[in-house]
């Protein structure tokens, strides 16, 4: 395990125990399901309470050897949200407001690159990779290692905070320049560069990622390579970002559009004819009184008979 998930997961053992009153490792399933109970009832996000299960169900399955109580615990199903993205406008105002050359480069990271904030603060600056344009990230979410792609703009943003504070270690050290900068101070810095730059979305470093991806799938970028880039396991992972990516959406053509004959357009317009049709209908006579009442034309008229008069035959001889 990575040890920010080691830290998670005593961290949620010693909340159980608090909760339990004993040592984790004499509970049975019903006290591990009194204490989901408990945190559902306390207002705790679906995601927290996943990661006290997980941690449970490690404990029980690895460390105890309780499968009795592990083979039970079941993760509470979360509702899958669509991420938020930002539009490109909205990034430049973004980084813009970011504070310092520091924190400007570390977030153009997380959209330039595609890498999660965990990723961001451990980069060192022998990832860097100038000469293939290329950013080693080493140990990335499921221990592997991968490279993302180096934009000259992006390259440019880095060599301007090297610059500054010319760090030979982590890429983005800490205030004592050995340890890396805190996933916590990357988010604040985030959040105050949203607020000056008066972004009303829920904007983190995470949101800079689903960006990325969303602005290549609006490139019309294959999305098997934004699945690499991203460092994806899994297909369905990445094709979320097809439900967000508003350009390719518009693009795409209604097959009402291609319906023979073509609809015409409002309420008001198909409504005339169908006006025209009913005047129609009460000008002209059907065909039954048409049959009754013929045209003046075809009316008989009443021919007087005169009286012819008759030749006198001559008799012969």
């Amino acid at each position: 395990l990575k040890p920010t998930t080691q830290h998670n997961y005593i961290r949620f053992v010693k909340e159980f125990s608090i909760f339990f009153g004993r040592s984790p490792d004499k509970a049975a399933f019903e006290d591990v399901r009194r204490y989901q109970l408990d945190l559902t009832s306390r207002g705790v996000s679906p995601g927290s309470i996943n990661g006290a299960l997980a941690a449970l169900k490690f404990f029980f399955r690895i460390t105890v050897q309780r499968f009795d109580i592990a083979n039970h615990i079941q993760l509470v199903r979360q509702p899958r949200r669509l991420p938020v993205v930002l539009s490109p406008e909205e990034v430049t105002r973004l980084l813009e407001a970011a504070r310092g050359p520091k924190y400007k480069a570390a977030l153009a990271v997380a959209y330039g690159a595609g890498l999660r904030i965990s990723e961001i603060v451990s980069l060192k600056v022998s990832d860097i990779d100038s000469k293939r344009m290329v950013i080693r990230v080493e140990q990335g979410k499921g221990r592997k290692d991968r490279y993302v792609m180096l934009s000259p703009h992006l390259l440019e943003l880095l060599r301007t905070w090297w610059l500054v504070l010319r760090p030979r270690g982590y890429l983005f050290p800490g205030q004592d320049r050995i340890s890396p900068l805190t996933q916590r101070q990357v988010r604040r810095a985030c959040l105050e560069a949203a607020g000056v730059a008066g972004i009303t979305k829920r904007v983190s470093p995470h949101c800079l990622r689903h960006s990325f991806a969303t602005h290549l799938l609006e490139r019309k970028v294959d999305i098997r390579v934004i699945q690499v880039l991203l460092g994806h396991a899994k297909l369905d992972s990445t094709a979320i970002y097809t439900q967000v990516a508003t350009k390719t959406i518009q693009e795409v053509t209604s097959p009402l559009e291609h319906l023979i004959p073509r609809t015409q357009g409002t309420g008001a317009k198909l409504a005339k004819p169908v006006e025209r049709a009913k005047s129609r209908r009460q000008v002209e006579p059907t065909r039954q009184t048409r049959l009754k009442t013929p045209p003046k034309s075809m009316k008989r008229t009443k021919i007087t008979k005169q009286a012819k008069p008759r030749s006198k035959r001559k008799k012969s001889a």
